[in-house]
């Protein structure tokens, strides 16, 4: 049985409503001209601040997919 290769990226979504929407909008945006997306990991959560208020929420997330010559 022979072995598959896989590529990973690093990708960074924003969203003004959640985390979660903000690691979906990075995978949907990357699928569109990425094939194969296999794993989605989030590496790190944070926000933006401004006048004491959370205005964006940012998503870090390694995305694999399969590598093909």
């Amino acid at each position: 049985m022979a072995g598959s290769t896989y590529k990973i990226i690093e990708l960074v979504g924003t969203s003004d409503q959640s985390w979660e929407e903000a690691a979906r909008t990075a995978v949907e945006t990357a699928s569109e001209s990425l094939k194969d997306l296999r794993v989605a990991e989030v590496t790190k959560l944070d926000l933006t601040i401004e006048d004491g208020k959370v205005t964006a929420f940012r998503a870090r997330i390694n995305v694999s997919f399969k590598y093909v010559k």
